[in-house]
C-alpha cells in the first residue's frame, strides 16, 4: 500500500494535521494524482543537489502534463482548470530554483511519515497530552466567540454613532432656522414652543452622546481584558508547540485562527477610533456645558492607541522558525555560509498593509556565554516587504530565502580556546525589526527567532541539535541566551518522548515503551523508575557511558544515521526491535523455534546493527549466537536485507548453511523482509560474450564460522566475492550442497 493510501485512512484528526502542510507551494492535488511516481523519487537527495532537482521538476511537469491529457479526454473541466493553473504555477514558482520544491516535497513526505507513526503509537506521552488539553480547546472557542461579540458591539455601537450625528443634524438645522429669524419673530409662541423642543433635543443628545461613550467604553474594556488574558496565552500556547514541533513533535496549528482574531480586534478598534473621530467632528459643530466628549475622548483614544500598539506588537510572529533546506530536520542549527530561511507574519491581516511593511532581519549577538567572542553577520538579502501573494492561505507575511551567516574574525584569539561543546551550547538569536504607519499612527515592530546555534563544520551538528532539543524542552523562555550557563536538568519521561519523536520524524517510526525501557536503563541504570526522574544535560550529551568512548546522545545520533541511509525501510515496517540489551534478547529468544533471530542495534560499536539467533544442542541446552555488529562501511557494500537472505554460517566441519529462519516472534524471514531483497539468489545473469570490459560482475556472500568452543561467529561476516556468472554456471551443473562445500574449502583452507 502506498504512504498516500495510508494516509488517507488515517482519523480526521490526523488528515487536519496532513492538510496543515499542503498549500500552493506544493498542491495536494499534485499529491494525490501523482502518489505513486512522488513516492519512488529521491526527493531529499535532490534537495542537495540542483542537477538531480532539475531533472526532477521536468519530470513532475512531464507528469502534469500527461494528468492534463487524461483529464482532457475525461472532459473534466474543473480538474482541467485546476492542473493548468498548478502547472503555470509549478514552473513559474521554481524554474530558477529546483531544489526549493525538492525540499517542499521531502519535507511533506517526512511529515506524513511521522503523523503515520503517531497515528500508529497507542499512548501519549506527558507533553503530547499537555498540548492537546481540552481545557485549551474550550479556551480557543471562548476567544473566537468573544472575538466575533467584540466586532458585532463594535457594529452596533457604529449605528448609535450614526443616529447620534442624525440627531445633531436635525438639532442643528432646526436651531440654525430660528437663528435666521427676526427678533420679533422670535418671540412668538410658535417659536417659544419650538425652544422647547430643542431643548429636550439638547437633552437627548446629551444622554445619546453619554451613552455612546459608556458603549465605546465597554467595548475598549472587552477588548482589554480579552487581550491580557485569553488572547496572550493562545498566543503563548502556540509558541510553545511551534517549539515542541521544532523539536519533532506533533505539527502545530491554530495560527490562521489566532490571525482571524487578531485581525478582528484591530478592526475593530480601528472601528472604535473611527468613531471617537466622528465624536470629535460633532464636538466640533455642537458643543454645551456638561458635554462628556471633550471629557472621556481624549481618554477613550489613548486606551485604544495604547491597546493597537500592543496588538500589533503581539501580532509579529516567526511563522517557520529558522532552518537549513539541507537539513530540515534539524531546524534553529546553522552552519556559516550556508543558506537558511525562515518566514514572519504579522497577525493582523488588512489589505493597506500589503508590501508597505519593509523587514529587516540581523543577528543578535549579545554576549551570552562565559569567555565567548564569537561575532556574526547576516550575508544576502535581509531586508524584504511582507505581502500576502506569496502565501496560499493570503497570509501577510515575508520568507528570507538567502540568509547566510558568516562569522567576524575576533581580535581576541579566544577561538582557539573554545571546546566542541562550547561552541554547541553558544546560543544567538535571528532578530527581525520594522515598522507600521498607518491611519495616523506609527509602531515600531521587533521579534527575534528560538535561540539558534551556529556551527562552522557539520561534524558539530549532532551537538548543536542536542542543545537545540534540550533547550526547547526544558524553557518555553523564547529568549534565553545563557540557558547552557546552568542547564536545567530535565524530566526523563518527558526526555524519552521527545527521543521517540527523532525517530518518528526522521525515519518515521516513532519508539515503543519496550525501546524506550532500554533507553532509559542506559540512561539510569538497571533499577530505575523515570516517571518522575530528572537527568542532566551533562548525563545526556556531555559525560561518557560507562565503559564507552562516546556520549549517549553520540550513540544515538550514530543510530538515527544508520536508520536513515542503511535500514530504513525495515525499520519503517517494524521489523528491527533495535533497543534491546544482550539480557532481554536472550529472555526473548531462549524458548523460541531453532533459528528464531531479532535484530539490535549494538551497545559498542557507534552505528552498528547486529542479529542474534537462538540454537538448541542435542543435549537440549539453548545456545545464542550473535555476529559482529555491521556498520555503515559492510552496509554501504551490500544492503542489509540480502545480508540476512544470504547470510551463511559454517559450524565446524559442516557445510556452510543460513541459520536464520523466523524473525521474533515467529515470522518467516522470507515473508518479512522478501520484498526488500535487491535480487533473488537465482536471477544472477550468466556469463556474457566480452566479459564486459574484460571483467565479470561480482556478489558478495556474508559468512561466518563458528568453532566448536564458541557461541559466537568466530569472524565478522567477511563479504566474499564471487561471480553471478560463475554463480549462474555452477547452479546448473552442482548441487547446492557441493558449491557450498567448495566455497567453504576455498575460504579457510587457501
Amino acid at each position: 500500500m502506498s504512504q498516500w493510501s495510508q494516509v488517507q485512512q488515517l482519523e480526521i484528526k490526523f488528515l487536519e494535521q496532513v492538510d496543515q502542510f499542503y498549500d500552493d507551494n506544493f498542491p495536494m492535488e499534485i499529491r494525490h494524482l501523482l502518489a505513486q511516481w512522488i513516492e519512488t523519487q529521491d526527493w531529499e537527495a535532490a534537495s542537495n543537489n540542483e542537477a538531480m532537482a532539475t531533472i526532477l521538476l521536468q519530470n513532475l511537469l512531464i507528469q502534469v502534463d500527461e494528468q492534463l491529457d487524461r483529464v482532457s479526454q475525461e472532459k473534466n473541466l474543473l480538474l482541467i482548470h485546476n492542473l493548468k493553473r498548478i502547472r503555470k504555477l509549478l514552473q513559474g514558482k521554481y524554474h530558477g530554483n529546483p531544489m526549493h520544491i525538492a525540499v517542499i516535497i521531502s519535507n511533506c513526505l517526512r511529515e506524513e511519515r511521522r503523523i503515520l507513526a503517531a497515528a500508529s503509537m497507542p499512548v501519549q506521552g506527558p507533553l503530547e497530552k499537555s498540548l492537546q488539553n481540552s481545557m485549551v480547546s474550550e479556551r480557543q472557542q471562548n476567544v473566537e466567540h468573544k472575538v466575533s461579540a467584540i466586532k458585532n458591539s463594535a457594529q452596533m455601537t457604529d449605528q448609535d454613532v450614526k443616529y447620534l450625528e442624525d440627531l445633531q443634524e436635525e438639532f442643528d438645522f432646526r436651531y440654525k432656522t430660528i437663528q435666521s429669524l427676526e427678533q420679533s419673530d422670535k418671540n412668538s409662541a410658535l417659536i417659544k414652543q419650538e425652544m422647547l423642543t430643542l431643548q429636550a433635543m439638547l437633552n437627548t443628545l446629551d444622554y445619546k452622546r453619554k451613552e455612546v461613550l459608556n458603549k465605546i467604553g465597554r467595548v475598549i474594556h472587552e477588548i482589554d481584558m480579552l487581550m491580557s488574558n485569553m488572547l496572550t496565552e493562545e498566543l503563548l500556547d502556540w509558541k510553545r508547540r511551534q517549539q515542541i514541533a521544532c523539536i519533532g513533535g506533533p505539527l502545530h496549528g491554530g495560527l490562521d485562527q489566532l490571525q482571524n482574531c487578531f485581525t478582528l480586534l484591530a478592526e475593530s478598534l480601528f472601528q472604535v477610533r473611527r468613531q471617537l473621530e466622528k465624536l470629535d467632528e460633532l464636538l466640533t459643530r455642537l458643543t454645551y456645558d456638561g458635554d462628556p466628549i471633550p471629557v472621556q475622548r481624549p481618554q477613550l483614544l489613548e486606551k485604544v492607541n495604547f491597546l493597537l500598539y500592543n496588538l500589533f506588537r503581539n501580532s509579529f510572529v516567526v511563522e517557520r522558525q529558522p532552518c537549513m533546506p539541507t537539513h530540515p530536520q534539524r531546524p534553529m542549527v546553522l552552519k556559516t555560509l550556508i543558506q537558511f530561511t525562515v518566514k514572519l507574519r504579522l497577525l493582523i491581516k488588512l489589505p493597506e498593509l500589503n508590501y508597505q511593511i519593509r523587514v529587516k532581519a540581523t543577528i543578535d549577538n549579545k554576549c551570552n556565554v562565559l569567555h565567548s567572542n564569537r561575532r556574526f553577520v547576516l550575508c544576502g538579502t535581509h531586508v524584504k516587504a511582507m505581502n500576502m501573494d506569496e502565501s496560499a492561505n493570503g497570509s501577510l507575511s515575508v520568507e528570507f530565502r538567502h540568509l547566510q551567516p558568516k562569522e567576524m574574525k575576533s581580535s581576541a584569539g579566544s577561538k582557539g580556546n573554545e571546546g566542541p561543546h562550547m561552541v554547541t551550547e553558544e546560543l544567538h538569536s535571528i532578530s527581525f525589526e520594522t515598522q507600521v504607519c498607518l491611519y495616523g499612527l506609527t509602531i515600531n515592530l521587533e521579534t527575534s527567532s528560538l535561540p539558534v546555534v551556529m556551527i562552522s563544520n557539520v561534524s558539530q551538528l549532532p551537538n548543536a541539535w542536542a542543545s537545540i532539543i534540550w533547550y526547547n524542552l526544558s524553557t518555553n523562555d523564547p529568549q534565553n541566551l545563557s540557558f547552557f550557563n546552568n542547564p536545567p536538568a530535565a524530566t526523563l519521561s518527558q526526555l524519552l518522548e521527545v527521543l521517540s519523536w527523532q525517530f518518528s520524524s526522521y525515519v518515521g517510526r516513532g519508539l515503543n515503551s519496550e525501546q524506550l525501557n532500554m533507553l532509559a536503563e542506559k540512561l539510569m541504570g538497571q533499577q530505575v523508575s523515570y516517571n518522575d526522574y530528572q537527568l542532566s544535560w551533562a548525563k545526556f550529551c556531555k559525560e561518557h557511558l560507562p565503559g564507552k568512548s562516546f556520549t549517549f546522545w553520540v550513540w544515538l545520533e550514530a543510530i538515527l544515521d544508520l536508520i536513515k541511509k542503511h535500514i530504513l525501510p525495515l525499520w519503517i515496517d517494524g521489523y528491527v526491535m533495535g533497543f534491546v540489551s544482550k539480557e532481554k534478547e536472550r529472555i526473548l529468544l531462549k524458548d523460541k523455534t531453532p533459528g528464531t533471530f531479532l535484530l539490535r542495534f549494538s551497545e559498542s560499536n557507534l552505528g552498528g546493527i547486529t542479529f542474534t539467533w537462538v540454537d538448541h544442542l542435542e543435549n537440549g541446552d539453548v545456545t545464542f549466537h550473535s555476529v559482529e555488529p555491521y556498520n555503515k562501511g559492510r552496509l554501504s557494500a551490500l544492503p542489509f536485507a540480502d545480508i540476512l537472505r544470504d547470510y551463511k554460517v559454517i559450524m565446524a566441519d559442516n557445510v556452510p548453511e543460513n541459520p536464520l529462519k523466523y524473525l521474533y516472534p515467529d515470522i518467516p524471514k522470507d515473508k518479512a523482509f522478501g520484498k526488500h531483497y535487491s535480487c533473488q539468489p537465482n536471477e544472477v545473469s550468466k556469463p556474457s560474450d566480452g566479459g564486459g570490459k574484460g571483467y565479470v560482475p561480482s556478489v558478495f556472500i556474508p559468512v561466518s564460522k563458528i568453532l566448536n568452543d564458541s557461541t559466537d561467529p568466530h569472524s565478522p561476516s567477511d563479504l566474499l566475492p564471487m561471480s553471478p556468472s560463475v554463480y549462474a554456471v555452477l547452479r546448473e551443473h552442482l548441487s547446492p550442497t557441493v558449491i557450498e562445500t567448495a566455497v567453504c574449502w576455498k575460504l579457510f583452507h587457501s
